[in-house]
């Protein structure tokens, strides 16, 4: 586990594509279990550790995760990611390039519980909530081309979405129409960096996730 950042009221990790960020049905020991025992571990707390869960990634997406160490933490940070007073950033690599290199894109999804995903539509339909991103391309490499995406709304696979919607599926990603699948299972999608003002503190908090390890993300963030 790589910590990024951490004081008495919140702790920023780097997760890897193979994490659960909670526990699930799986039983797999969840990214939360292995914070709280680190906490636990490094300053010798007795009995239990709170630590309250203020986002998630999806297990095959890697990158920076926020946890509240105390309540008071967990619940100014909820009302923040709540006002989208939260800035995230992704870095998506997809195989085909998008026709323009920035723009904006919205679309209503409608999440289907039984497949685990969600399918994008032009117009609003029934059961639908309005999802916006805006995406630039920032680097090419002979295959492959580096997204950068700013997340407007918090939808159920948005990116993952919208990006395939746009026929511009993220590498690896065979939900959503990726034509083969990465070695370790991860989908090419990273949680690059996050900004926000401290809950308590009130300072000025940005994190940036290195990327994970990996020769094509590496030759991608090497030229930025």
């Amino acid at each position: 586990m790589e910590v990024l950042y951490e004081d008495n009221h919140i702790i920023i990790v780097n997760k890897s594509s193979s994490e659960i960020v909670q526990g699930d049905k799986t039983g797999d020991v969840p990214l939360s279990e292995t914070v709280k025992q680190y906490i636990k571990e490094k300053y010798a707390k007795p009995g239990n550790v709170f630590l309250g869960v203020v986002h998630r990634l999806d297990r095959p997406v890697s990158g920076v995760v926020t946890f509240a160490r105390t309540g008071k933490s967990l619940a100014r940070l909820n009302e923040m990611f709540r006002t989208k007073d939260v800035h995230k950033t992704y870095w998506a690599i997809v195989k085909d390039a998008p026709k323009n290199p920035e723009g904006e894109l919205v679309h209503w999804l409608v999440r289907n519980e039984k497949q685990n995903k969600s399918y994008a539509y032009d117009k609003e339909v029934p059961n639908s909530k309005k999802a916006i991103l805006h995406y630039k391309v920032i680097a090419h490499s002979d295959n492959y081309t580096l997204l950068e995406i700013d997340l407007k709304t918090g939808r159920h696979h948005q990116i993952r979405c919208q990006l395939a919607k746009m026929g511009c599926p993220i590498k690896g990603d065979l939900k959503y129409g990726a034509k083969r699948s990465n070695p370790d299972g991860s989908i090419s999608l990273h949680a690059r960096r996050i900004q926000f003002v401290h809950p308590v503190s009130k300072i000025d908090i940005d994190v940036v996730a290195p990327v994970p390890n990996d020769a094509l993300w590496h030759s991608f963030s090497s030229e930025m």
